[in-house]
């Protein structure tokens, strides 16, 4: 329970700084502006669908439901922040690499698999 909360939770505000602005972040128009800058076209599309994954995953993860669409929620934003930005600066974060994003893929589909615990909420 405590790693699902703590990495669902994040992964939510996240999801929330680039929906909303909320918690420090831009918001969708502005988040759309820069994924436009780095070539990921259409940007508003593209910060509304991640900041979406990210907020919806993080929440059903958080709360233990349907833990594989959790994690895919969780994993697909984290590939794509892999591919269009991180994977070129290396795997250290302090470098701007991928360390963070693999460290959630890793702990997503490892709970995915072993599932969500017994302090989750489950369908019967």
């Amino acid at each position: 329970m405590i790693i699902r909360l703590a990495v669902g939770l994040t992964l939510a505000g996240h999801g929330t700084q680039k929906l909303f602005g909320w918690f420090g972040g831009y918001g969708l128009k502005a988040t759309g502006g820069w994924m436009e800058s780095i070539g990921i076209r259409p940007g508003l599309i593209a910060a509304l669908l991640t900041g979406t994954f990210e907020l919806a995953g993080g929440l059903l993860f958080a709360l233990g439901i349907g833990m594989p669409v959790a994690a895919a929620l969780i994993v697909l934003p984290m590939l794509g922040a892999i591919a269009a930005v991180h994977f070129r600066f290396g795997y250290w974060v302090r470098q701007n690499g991928m360390e963070y994003n693999v460290i959630l893929i890793a702990v997503a589909i490892g709970l995915a698999l072993a599932g969500a615990g017994d302090y989750a909420v489950k369908a019967p």
